[in-house]
C-alpha cells in the first residue's frame, strides 16, 4: 500500500474548510437548536418530577382523607352501639317497671276480689243461718228427728254453695 500524501493534504483541507464553513453556517443553528431542545427536555423532566411530587402529595392526602373516614365512620358505629345498647337498657327498664306494676295491679285485684267473695259468703251463709235458725224454731215445735234432719239438709246445702 502506497501512501499519497498530497491526497492525505486534499482531504485534510477540504475537511479543514468543511468545518469552517459548518461552524460558521450551521453549528451555530444546530447548538441553539439542541440547546433548545435541551432545554425543553429538562423543563419536561422538571414539569412530570414536580407533576410527580404533586400526585404523591395528593395520593398521601387522599390516604389520610380515607383513614379520617375511616375513623369518623368507626366513631359512628361505636356511639350508635352505645345508643342502642342505651335504649336497649332502657326500654328493658321500662318493661320490667310495667310488669311489676302490671303484677301488683293484678295482686291487689285479687285481693279485692277474695275479699268480695268472702264478704258475699259470710252474707249468704249469715242469711241462711238465720233461716236455718228459724226453722229449726219452727220444727222445734213440731218435732225434734225432723229437726236433725233439716239442720243436716241446710248444712249439706251450705257445703255445695261453697
Amino acid at each position: 500500500m502506497v501512501i499519497l500524501w498530497e491526497n492525505i493534504v486534499i482531504a485534510m483541507l477540504a475537511f479543514a474548510l468543511l468545518y469552517f464553513l459548518l461552524d460558521r453556517y450551521a453549528f451555530n443553528k444546530l447548538y441553539a437548536v439542541m440547546e433548545k431542545r435541551r432545554e425543553l427536555v429538562k423543563s419536561q423532566m422538571d414539569e412530570a418530577a414536580q407533576t410527580r411530587e404533586q400526585a404523591i402529595t395528593y395520593v398521601e392526602q387522599q390516604k389520610q382523607a380515607l383513614e379520617q373516614a375511616r375513623q369518623d365512620a368507626h366513631e359512628i358505629i361505636e356511639r350508635s352501639k352505645q345508643t342502642g345498647a342505651k335504649q336497649a337498657e332502657q326500654i328493658i327498664e321500662l318493661a320490667s317497671e310495667e310488669a311489676s306494676r302490671i303484677k301488683t295491679e293484678a295482686v291487689r285485684d285479687i285481693e279485692n276480689e277474695k275479699n268480695k267473695a268472702v264478704s258475699a259468703l259470710r252474707e249468704e251463709l249469715g242469711s241462711v243461718s238465720v233461716k236455718i235458725a228459724s226453722k229449726l224454731i219452727e220444727r222445734e215445735v213440731q218435732n225434734d228427728n225432723v229437726q236433725e234432719e233439716l239442720v243436716d239438709q241446710y248444712l249439706k246445702e251450705v257445703g255445695g254453695r261453697q
